[in-house]
């Protein structure tokens, strides 16, 4: 299971919201270059970014940012916000990012969706934010009637490299995540899933890592961020329990 630090971006600053609240911002930097060098030399083996700008307004906001990080780093980096054309996908990918990830027009343009997975292979991704169960889009400003775990058997040999899930009610909240909407998930598709939201310390990070069907990754944030967990650590506990863990046969 991969530990992926998250760079969530506002106006250029590294930003955290409370549960999707654009009201709720704690900001922990000026300067996202310098901290995606930080969690690459602590030892990442991928960074997640988050255009909050641009999950909110569908536009580009912070691409000098973006394009700066690409640059910097040798590790993989994935980028979720705002992603809803073929168009911007594809400059994105240009741009040096390993993955881009579509959240919206998932649900609103599947077929995008599709074409843009086997056009790119192994480069596009899926964000599925749910709130009780329901998948939000744009932002998490809009709800909408589809069940996460529907939407997510509706990708399946669509090409899509893996799913994002995300409980909107456990990001930012520190309160851990939630476990059984991440396993109805990792049980609903066949594309590996990534959880993200809620992780507090590094009890949570072994409860991700003991779910089954077993999880491909977990993206921290805030608990980063509040020093409740080193990197470091993270990566270790990880690489302990998966040493002393028969391995999925799947993945053999």
């Amino acid at each position: 299971m991969e530990v992926i630090p998250a760079i969530d971006l506002l106006d250029g600053a590294c930003v955290r919201l409370r549960q999707g609240d654009y009201d709720q911002v704690t900001r922990f930097g000026d300067d996202p270059v310098a901290m995606a060098r930080k969690w690459q030399q602590l030892g990442a083996q991928r960074l997640h970014l988050v255009d909050l700008d641009g999950a909110r307004r569908g536009e580009p906001s912070n691409d000098d940012a973006i394009k700066a990080i690409a640059a910097a780093l040798t590790i993989p980096v994935q980028l979720g916000g705002g992603v809803r054309s073929g168009e911007r996908a594809k400059d994105l990918l240009a741009c040096g990012l390993d993955r881009v990830i579509l959240g919206t027009a998932a649900l609103e343009t599947p077929q995008l969706v599709h074409r843009l997975a086997q056009t790119h292979p192994g480069r596009i991704a899926v964000g599925i934010d749910a709130r009780n169960g329901l998948v939000a889009t744009r932002g998490w400003l809009h709800q909408s009637p589809m069940a996460a775990t529907r939407l997510a058997a509706s990708l399946d040999g669509s090409g899509v490299v893996v799913i994002i899930s995300t409980d909107i009610a456990s990001d930012g909240a520190m309160a851990g995540p939630n476990l059984a909407a991440l396993q109805a998930m990792a049980c609903a598709s066949t594309i590996p899933i990534i959880a993200s939201g809620g992780v507090a310390n590094l009890a949570d990070v072994k409860a991700l890592q003991g779910l089954r069907p077993p999880l491909a990754g977990v993206i921290i944030g805030r608990a980063l961020y509040d020093n409740r967990i080193t990197l470091p650590a993270a990566l270790q506990a990880v690489a302990e329990h998966g040493s002393s863990v028969p391995r999925d046969d799947r993945s053999l």
